[in-house]
């Protein structure tokens, strides 16, 4: 009886119901639009780090965590490599550089990243080789690039540097393709340190090259699992050097942390709005059928049918917004470029819409509580 109640209300009333599913379809594309947003933002600023094939990473002392203000040497590497309980050690440097399309067009910003081939810090993958030698001017592309360029397998790739006062150009070789592993909102580029270091910007300052710098090291342990001891006694056993996990590394990138709580506060005041405006709708439609309420409780209708029609009206309506909203989200996102970063994971997507599903009965709630509360003689108006 609930359910026949509640759905055929709803079809007699179709415009009425519709406007109201069209306002949750447009909360529940901001909803997902702004999870999407934050998500994509997030990725392309840690993706690299988030994907590294190491537990820890080793930072100079003072730096704050900072990828780009730290420096480790090789001295400082083999010092890594002797601490009991470390597998392997990779230098890793990160520079930004341009991308000169082949046919013309506008230049492209990428990441730059120096590894050090077989290392920890060298990304997987999926096609062609890894990089071997360490003075090569073979490099492996992430899938950004390959998205922008089309790029394979043997293609060359120019970049543009600048050294000293002057632009440079090199031109590097594809020897393999990897999945997208952005970092600083930029795709990336792996060359082999030694050529990371010859090739990458240089203010003509003069600095030493007594020995190879990088900006940190990754750690691969032999127990992961034993992670927060280990950087406990590599602080220790090697000096000047600070040690951290990747979700702390990422964490600590400048302005991740203050563009994910931003994103995270504009999604909670978009599900309080919808919770007003649902229960907002409902307490007006509860308001225009009191009498009609009144009538089927006074031929004998229990309150426990009352109440269950009204939370399958509202559960319905706002079930049927949602998945519009869902599929003008998806079909939105799939019409933006490559280059907006912008990604709907499925863990994500999945906690969205729950939360979305969640506004019709929480907004509905006061109006359902009303309907329970209505005396059918006062609302057929023959009470004294």
């Amino acid at each position: 009886m609930a359910f026949y109640l509640a759905l055929k209300e709803v079809w007699r009333n179709k415009g009425r119901f519709l406007l109201i599913a069209a306002v949750v379809a447009l909360i529940t594309v901001l909803v997902l639009f702004i999870a999407g947003l934050s998500e994509g933002l997030a990725a392309a600023n840690r993706e690299y780090i988030e994907k590294l094939n190491g537990e820890l990473l080793v930072f100079q002392s003072g730096t704050q965590l900072s990828t780009t203000a730290s420096r480790i040497g090789r001295s400082r590497i083999a010092e890594l490599r002797r601490v009991d309980g470390v597998e392997a050690v990779g230098q890793v440097g990160f520079t930004s550089v341009k991308l000169v399309p082949p046919n013309g067009g506008e230049e492209i910003n990428i990441s730059l990243i120096g590894v050090e081939p077989g290392q920890p810090g060298e990304p997987p993958v999926f096609e062609g080789q890894q990089l071997e030698r360490a003075r090569s001017n073979n490099v492996i592309v992430d899938e950004g690039v390959i998205a922008r360029l089309g790029t394979k397998v043997g293609d060359t790739i120019r970049v543009k540097v600048t050294q000293g006062t002057s632009e440079e150009f090199f031109d590097l070789t594809v020897t393999g393709l990897t999945d997208r592993r952005q970092y600083f909102f930029q795709p990336a580029v792996f060359a082999p340190l030694v050529t990371w270091d010859r090739i990458r910007p240089d203010t003509g300052a003069g600095q030493s090259n007594s020995e190879l710098v990088s900006n940190v090291a990754v750690v691969r342990l032999r127990d992961p699992a034993n992670a927060d001891a280990m950087k406990q006694i590599i602080e220790q056993q090697v000096s000047n050097v600070e040690v951290a996990d990747r979700r702390t590394t990422w964490e600590a990138l400048p302005g991740y942390a203050a563009q994910q709580s931003t994103l995270s506060t504009q999604q909670f005041f978009t599900f309080f709005i919808g919770v007003l405006v649902v229960g907002g709708f409902f307490q007006i439609q509860t308001l225009q059928k009191v009498a009609q309420i009144g009538m089927l409780k006074a031929i004998g209708l229990s309150n426990f049918t009352v109440g269950l029609t009204a939370l399958v009206q509202i559960v319905t309506v706002n079930a049927i917004g949602v998945a519009i909203g869902a599929a003008g989200t998806l079909a939105l996102i799939a019409s933006f470029p490559v280059t907006v970063p912008i990604s709907i994971a499925g863990s994500t997507a999945l906690t969205s819409v729950i939360a979305l599903l969640l506004i019709g009965p929480l907004g509905g709630v006061v109006s359902v509580i009303a309907l329970l509360r209505i005396e059918p003689l006062r609302a057929l108006g023959m009470a004294q």
